[in-house]
């Protein structure tokens, strides 16, 4: 299946307008289609896990520096940024990329195929752009390039943010925008406005998405450790059960969505992933441990939902006579804030989006429950951001079905390169009043 799809691939990158009139932007890209495919499967057979980007960066830092930009480097571990001065004064944006890939081994059939090998967690993992970071970074260097070309109609600066560990730093680390933040990506230029875009395989090639509030879900990590007292398995009353203490945890915490949470305002999610307690079949452990995530769009649920869990993590152990160590949220760098698009400034990149690709093309994006560390990038600076969302997924396969961001069988349409590079590069001429 897979060599008939990198196929019909290789055919829909360069018709990707077909049924709209081609604006400015997308002409201007055209050119650039093949660069950034040969970009792109370059990445994709070298991916590098969080922290690790070393090749990546280089790569970029090298493209940033032809183009003319003012290159920085080394920022949280392996963070790239390139500034553009443009020829008129005006406002300043930053557009932002992740480079990161993932602990996952490739099985699409694919010439580019990953094969790399690492280790995570301590553990041999094969590595793989499963998230489509490669085509981010082949996009971004497009619009780098295409934005270099036309410095001087440029009415304000441009920043671009190679960022690290978007898929979260290693345990023991810190990584992704929050380092980028604290090691100061901001202090010498601070955008009044932050664009991102990611690829999906729930759209198809050929449209974007976005809208306005609440785009991602926040996220929160939480562990919760249950101590007891360890007994024999044949005389349980002569300990305290963490384990069943640990299930009415769960099974009381699926309340906190179902009847404290006004789903009727936004959506949330309590999830356990993580259910460890005991060594052996005949033995009352001393403790058990449970790990999770809480997703929110409302930042007010979002600490509704936490503190609701601790107060039941907390009641229930007493209740049992057990004790409970309850880190919800687990750190501050284990947790994302709500992607938030502001609704000014998603109208503005509407417009653009619908004006590079046609208004067919760009539609009314589904809150999704997932997260990014994106918007800790203009929370950090108090400015604007939008994030929208590329089509990867090939004509005539179904997206409800066809294998997920994250899954060994994701699948990029190379044909999503000109339809993302072309609506992130007329987003930014217009922000930055440069003429079409």
């Amino acid at each position: 299946m897979h060599k008939t799809l990198f196929g019909a691939a290789l055919l829909l990158a360069a018709p990707a307008f077909a049924a709209s009139e081609p604006s400015g932007a997308a002409q201007t890209m055209a050119p650039w289609v093949p660069t950034m495919t040969q970009w792109r499967r370059d990445l994709h057979q070298h991916p590098e896990l969080s922290n690790q980007e070393r090749r990546t960066a280089k790569f970029v830092a090298a493209e940033l520096k032809k183009f003319g930009y003012t290159v920085r480097t080394g920022i949280a571990h392996t963070g790239v940024t390139g500034v553009l001065k443009g020829g008129k004064p005006g406002p300043r944006l930053a557009i932002r990329a992740d480079m990161d890939g993932l602990p996952v081994t490739e099985e699409v059939d694919l010439p580019f195929a990953s094969k790399a090998r690492g280790e995570y967690l301590g553990k041999p993992v094969g590595i793989m752009h499963a998230c489509g970071h490669d085509a981010h970074v082949a996009m971004t260097l497009g619009v780098a390039q295409a934005l270099a070309q036309r410095r001087n109609e440029l009415a304000g600066d441009v920043m671009f943010i190679f960022q690290p560990a978007e898929e979260g730093a290693p345990p023991g680390e810190e990584g992704g925008a929050p380092l980028m933040v604290k090691e100061g990506v901001f202090k010498d230029f601070r955008p009044d406005a932050i664009f991102g875009m990611h690829v999906v395989s729930a759209l198809p090639v050929g449209v974007v998405a976005l809208r306005a509030g609440g785009a991602m879900a926040s996220s929160d990590t939480f562990r919760i450790v249950v101590h007891g007292k360890q007994s024999h398995g044949a005389t349980p009353w002569k300990g305290v059960d963490p384990i069943v203490t640990a299930a009415e945890i769960v099974t009381a915490a699926q309340t906190i969505v179902s009847r404290e949470l006004d789903i009727n305002h936004e959506p949330a999610v309590l999830t356990f992933g993580i259910f460890d307690g005991g060594s052996r079949f005949n033995i009352v452990p001393d403790k058990a441990e449970l790990q999770g995530t809480v997703r929110a769009f409302d930042e007010g649920m979002r600490q509704h939902a936490l503190a609701s869990l601790r107060n039941i993590a907390e009641h229930v152990a007493a209740a049992h006579g057990a004790t409970v160590e309850a880190q919800v949220p687990l750190s501050a760098d284990s947790s994302n804030p709500v992607n938030y698009n502001d609704p000014a400034l998603t109208a503005r990149v509407r417009a653009s989006l619908e004006t590079a690709l046609g208004k067919d093309r760009v539609r009314e994006a589904q809150r999704w429950t997932a997260s990014e560390d994106f918007p800790q990038l203009g929370q950090a600076i108090q400015v604007p951001s939008v994030y929208f969302f590329v089509g990867a997924t090939p004509a005539g396969t179904d997206p409800a079905t066809a294998p997920t961001n994250h899954s060994p069988h994701f699948f990029l349409d190379e044909g999503a390169l000109a339809v993302g590079s072309a609506g992130m590069l007329q987003a930014a001429l217009d922000y930055l009043g440069a003429a079409r």
